[in-house]
């Protein structure tokens, strides 16, 4: 039997999730340079940012996740995002991408 497309997202998804909190992103800077290092040449900061946020917050209602690094890493999104709102991206990848 064939597993469900959206069977594979899921996974696809926790497997990120997990990735990302194994690689030890736990600051602004972990992930401008991890957006950075994606070459999303499309996608500017505040979406990725914003994706990512919807991504955590989805990810909250896995009993079986770990809820307070999640919950960290939605705070330093949240961060990010004012931080943007206030000095544009360019500056945020100014600061934190360099």
């Amino acid at each position: 039997m064939q597993p469900h497309r959206t069977d594979i997202i899921s996974h696809t998804s926790q497997i990120q999730v997990n990735t990302k909190i194994s690689m030890g992103i736990r600051t602004g800077t972990d992930y401008v340079r991890f957006y950075l290092n994606l070459e999303m040449k499309d996608v500017s900061l505040i979406s990725f940012v914003n994706n990512e946020k919807m991504v955590l917050k989805s990810k909250m209602e896995n009993k079986n996740l770990n809820k307070s690094r999640l919950q960290e890493g939605i705070a330093i999104l949240e961060q990010l995002s004012q931080e943007i709102s206030q000095i544009g991206e360019k500056g945020v990848l100014e600061r934190y991408g360099a």
